[in-house]
């Protein structure tokens, strides 16, 4: 269980676990701030360290406020949305056929049945997004078994306010956040080997971070670029 340290306005969780050295965190989008340090260490020497890390805490705080945060959709004409990184106008066309979605030059077309409400054509894109991650996700997960070392059993896709991904390392399972078709497929791609990499480590621990080294070494900069980007309507964090 965490532990709270309190310096005037910044709370930082306190946790102990199997490392060799603290790792100090503030997690997007509301900068919420952990530190992990190793069994032995006491509270004040923990407290000791972040209050060293303060200024360097309001910075990141900072940085997170002024991040830009995109606007919950209303799925009408001409309304901006983002596919793989890239920009796109919706057209709605309204007709008594299959609701559906198609891609063109620039412009992301879809069709629902007259008088459709803004929750039904959320849907529907919902849907669609769920069909291109099923269409690009097996193609990497199979990549990725042949060089991590590992099987996946199944995965699956969710809308989650909290993460980008998660695994379950005892039943093979990676579950992955259906916002991240409209990132960069890199960046999905790093979301995919970050999770699969906890099959064979568990935790966020120095063989984890040696894992992602050595088969994602830019690690570093997919995640800060993925927390740089536009922010959901919902609160995200890795």
């Amino acid at each position: 269980m965490a532990e709270s340290i309190e310096l005037g306005d910044v709370v930082v969780a306190l946790t102990r676990k199997d490392v060799k050295h603290v790792h100090l965190t503030v997690h997007p989008p509301t900068g919420r701030v952990t530190l992990v340090a190793p069994p032995g260490t006491r509270t004040e020497v923990a407290r000791a360290y972040a209050i060293t890390k303060l200024g360097w805490i309001r910075k990141q705080r900072t940085q997170l406020a002024a991040q830009a945060r995109e606007e919950q959709r209303q799925f009408v004409e001409r309304e901006s949305h983002q596919v793989w990184g890239r920009r796109y106008l919706m057209s709605i066309a309204e007709e008594d056929d299959k609701p559906g979605v198609k891609l063109g030059h620039r412009r992301l077309h879809l069709r629902v049945r007259p008088g459709s409400s803004a929750q039904k054509r959320a849907e529907v894109m919902h849907d669609w997004h769920k069909t291109l991650l099923h269409a690009a996700l097996p193609g990497l997960i199979s990549k990725w078994e042949g060089k991590l070392g590992v099987r996946v059993s199944g995965y699956f896709l969710q809308r989650m306010k909290t993460k980008w991904g998660s695994c379950n390392a005892g039943k093979g399972h990676i579950r992955l956040n259906t916002e991240l078709v409209k990132k960069p497929k890199d960046l999905l791609e790093y979301v995919v080997v970050h999770e699969m990499a906890h099959l064979l480590e568990p935790s966020h621990n120095e063989r984890f971070v040696a894992i992602l080294d050595r088969n994602w070494p830019q690690w570093r900069e997919s995640r800060a670029e993925l927390n740089e980007l536009p922010l959901g309507s919902g609160a995200w964090r890795e």
